[in-house]
């Protein structure tokens, strides 16, 4: 599958027939129609539709599943993705969106991020105006909510944090920005890196804030206070040099962590995928892959997806753990204490130290 490859209405039963008897029948592979080069995709669950609701069409009150879809021209396509209908199309952007990130809490909150340097903060529950375009109707920017201006080149990646407060981007910049969800204001640049900031995510109890750059560091922060707590170099394991090309071998190109928190996942133009342990210094297993682009973990562990600039997508099996007690209260606390919080709170300087990650 190529980026820039549209088809028809034309569907493929899923294989197995598990897949045929879990939905009598209706889980079947298709492909939706975009119209141009597809740069961003985003998965999010949609509430169910109250009685006399049409929009989305979810059947029998249950959620469904939408993708929005960011486009070449601008645009971001939404799709309920069962029955391939298009819900509508978002304008606004006057350039590529590069990358869309839905609400982790499953509001109908979606941000986008494009190459004409602004991100944009769409409520997908507002309505909006719509008018004929061809054969489909266009939304009016009538679900968008705000627009966030501060960079000054394209941007590449966009994260929202699981507990929904905040907003990290990252563009062809030194310095990545991170927002309030509340009030839709800039809190922080986080400055430290010596080359251009192409990927950022948050850890699972929004604790933690990691970003990848071209620079082959991976920076990680306390979103709360801005202060870097570690920086992971990649170190070419053997000499992949090469000298007709000006990119340096190790340039990072995407960084995520796994869904208990334990693990990162990076990707680098030196032909290796790295997992490493939140803990420690060094990647603790290694995978050989070539032109690597993104990755992203399974949301239940275990498994790796790769993209790549060839058109595939590679699954690679992930270390697995069992979290420590001591991890998971950390987490639990972390889920709803900020890094100000726990150190208000009347405990051990040690304890105080592990619950906003600084003993390593």
């Amino acid at each position: 599958l190529s980026p820039s490859s549209s088809c028809k209405t034309s569907e493929r039963k899923s294989w197995g027939s598990k897949a045929e008897t879990w939905s009598r029948g209706a889980a079947k592979e298709k492909t939706l129609e975009c119209g141009q080069i597809v740069w961003g995709l985003a998965f999010s669950a949609w509430p169910a539709a109250e009685d006399g609701d049409t929009d989305p069409a979810c059947a029998m009150g249950l959620p469904c599943l939408v993708l929005a879809t960011g486009l070449n021209d601008g645009q971001i396509k939404v799709w309920e993705v069962q029955t391939g209908h298009l819900l509508f199309s978002l304008l606004g952007h006057q350039d590529v969106v590069r990358d869309l990130s839905f609400a982790p809490n499953g509001s109908p909150i979606l941000v986008s991020a494009s190459r004409d340097k602004t991100l944009r903060v769409w409520d997908l529950s507002r309505d909006g105006v719509l008018f004929p375009f061809g054969d489909t109707f266009l939304l009016s920017p009538g679900r968008q909510v705000q627009v966030l201006s501060g960079h000054v080149q394209w941007v590449y990646c966009c994260s929202i944090s699981p507990d929904c407060s905040m907003l990290c981007s990252a563009a062809g910049e030194k310095s990545a920005l991170l927002w309030s969800m509340r009030s839709y204001t800039l809190i922080r640049r986080l400055e430290g890196h010596q080359s251009s900031v192409v990927s950022c995510d948050f850890s699972p109890d929004s604790a933690l804030l990691v970003t990848a750059s071209y620079d082959a560091c991976v920076i990680m922060w306390d979103p709360y206070t801005g202060e870097q707590l570690r920086t992971l170099r990649h170190v070419p394991l053997y000499s992949m040099l090469d000298s007709s090309s000006e990119i340096h071998t190790s340039s990072l190109r995407s960084v995520c962590f796994s869904p208990e928190g334990l693990y990162l996942a990076t990707v680098a133009d030196d032909r290796l995928l790295r997992i490493w342990a939140l803990e420690l210094r060094s990647p603790v297993a290694f995978a050989p892959m070539t032109n690597g682009l993104c990755c992203m973990y399974f949301p239940h562990g275990g498994f790796i997806a790769t993209g790549t600039r060839d058109g595939h997508v590679q699954f690679w099996t992930a270390p697995r753990v069992l979290s420590s007690l001591k991890h998971l209260c950390r987490k639990a606390l972390r889920t709803f204490l900020t890094t100000y919080q726990v150190l208000a709170l009347p405990i051990p300087r040690k304890l105080k130290e592990f619950l906003t990650y600084r003993t390593f």
